[in-house]
């Protein structure tokens, strides 16, 4: 435990040397589907996908208070819910990081940095890490695109939200903007996986 504390607040100190990174990206990732649940919102309301019935897909990020990295994302993520929300995906940003180890991510922190910030989404919180082990979820932020199919919601994109978390005028590859684009077109999302860069889940047995 200790040793990860470390290692996530020694990550600024790496933040220059990801400036021009380029992901590594996967097109022939395999399908996966995903769960609904209900968890709660900042603002003390049960959330579900089921809550949203016009909705096409979302924007799901697993995010947190504490993590340097995550942190970096949070305007953007506000400026993704802006653009596509009214288009019928919407963002929801859920916080599974272990409580125990990080007194940040606590609700009641949650609640304040969403107020902070003018989080325009739903903020969640994923105590027992429910949605995290069924999404699959290893880092913060690690963003996910599903969309309905059948009845079913089926991951089209995992990974990064762009290619530069330092320096968001200097982004190549707007990953998310680009797979749910592609989904609004009816086109097959080119780039399906990319690798996320943060703080890691530490998943509870």
């Amino acid at each position: 435990m200790r040793n990860t504390k470390l290692r996530c607040r020694a990550l600024p100190a790496s933040l220059l040397l990801l400036t021009a990174i380029v992901l590594q990206s996967f097109t022939g990732a395999v399908t996966k589907t995903v769960h609904d649940f209900s968890l709660k919102n900042v603002d003390g309301r049960m959330v579900s996908l089921k809550d949203f019935p016009a909705a096409k897909g979302f924007i799901v990020v697993f995010t947190c208070n504490h993590c340097p990295f995550a942190k970096l994302y949070f305007k953007r993520i506000n400026d993704l819910d802006a653009k596509y929300k009214r288009m019928g995906v919407p963002v929801i940003a859920i916080s599974s990081t272990d409580t125990v180890n990080y007194e940040q991510d606590v609700y009641s922190k949650m609640v304040e940095k969403a107020r902070k910030e003018k989080f325009t989404f739903p903020y969640l919180y994923d105590g027992a890490q429910i949605a995290a082990k069924d999404f699959s979820a290893q880092k913060t932020p690690h963003t996910f695109v599903i969309w309905k199919e059948n009845g079913k919601w089926v991951v089209k994109y995992n990974g990064a939200i762009d290619d530069n978390g330092a320096e968001p005028t200097k982004v190549k590859y707007p990953y998310v903007a680009n797979a749910v684009d592609e989904l609004l077109a009816g086109k097959e999302v080119m780039v399906k996986e990319t690798k996320s860069i943060g703080c890691q889940i530490n998943m509870r047995k």
